[in-house]
């Protein structure tokens, strides 16, 4: 009987919002697995007695992102992790969009200012700052260049928690095309969901927001498809990705561009898709089995 822990966060004092959580126990279980949930952060916990840990929704690493690669390191050594350190090492930190750019992915054009550069932001277009560790639009809005004065607070107060900033032209085509996720699990394709803007003019960078507004079923595109697969296989260690979501947007050539690379802990929207619960469990048990 295979050992499987489930890795989230506590989110006390508010409840959890991992609604996948609960499913994926009950079916592991179902199957046979002997599987708990457990909170990353724990240090009373025996990663080895494990025969695999699967990161779930570790919802607070982007605010502790050293101490939570560094724990990644530990379990990987003490147990298989899924997705693997090396993984969760090069996707914590969203630089890797320009990785993916070098290899011929079609990304959305991003700059990055770290702490003592230049404050270089456009002058002739809507454009979105955001930190390079971050989840939930967290320290993101979106900006004019009559809005110069407050992005450049923005930044600032970013710099100084030692952040480094992303920049990025505001993708229109989110307003009416919304954004796409394609979910991906043991390198298969899942299903998908679509959701609507996350930012809305105005909207302070350090004010709450939804997530994921107006979320529904969608069905991928041919042309969606293959670039989610390109930047698949540009991924380190793809071959050993247990799960992956790609975010995608529309570029002002009416083509996909990726938004973001979700392989650390990506929601898996299964209270939209109970169907793929099977596939999901199939797929964690062979990597548990490994």
């Amino acid at each position: 009987m295979p050992r499987v822990a489930l890795v989230t966060y506590d989110p006390r004092p508010e409840p959890s919002h991992d609604i996948d959580l609960p499913v994926l126990l009950r079916a592991l279980q179902e199957a046979g697995a002997e599987a708990d949930a457990v909170f990353w952060d724990d240090a009373d916990v025996d990663w080895a007695a494990y025969d695999l840990a699967v990161i779930r929704s570790t919802w607070d690493y982007s605010r502790r992102a050293g101490e939570f690669v560094a724990w990644a390191e530990r379990c990987g050594k003490a147990t298989r992790l899924a997705n693997p350190t090396g993984v969760v090492r090069w996707n914590t930190d969203k630089r890797y969009l320009g990785d993916l750019a070098e290899a011929g992915v079609p990304v959305v054009p991003t700059r990055y200012l770290a702490p003592g550069d230049a404050t270089d932001l456009p002058s002739d277009t809507e454009y979105v700052v955001k930190p390079t560790s971050g989840a939930g639009a967290r320290y993101a809005a979106r900006y004019t260049p009559q809005q110069r004065e407050t992005a450049v607070r923005h930044l600032a107060r970013m710099h100084e928690e030692g952040l480094t900033a992303m920049v990025q032209p505001y993708v229109r085509s989110i307003d009416t095309a919304g954004e796409r996720a394609l979910q991906f699990f043991d390198g298969r394709f899942l299903h998908a969901c679509r959701k609507r803007a996350v930012l809305s003019p105005g909207t302070a960078f350090d004010a709450d927001k939804i997530a994921h507004p107006g979320l529904e079923p969608w069905t991928p595109t041919p042309a969606e498809l293959t670039v989610a697969e390109r930047a698949l296989a540009a991924v380190p260690e793809a071959p050993e990705l247990l799960y992956a979501r790609v975010d995608l947007v529309d570029g002002d050539d009416g083509h996909p561009q990726v938004m973001e690379l979700e392989l650390v802990e990506p929601n898996l929207f299964l209270d939209l898709h109970p169907q793929s619960v099977p596939a999901v469990v199939a797929a964690i048990l062979s990597h548990a089995t490994r």
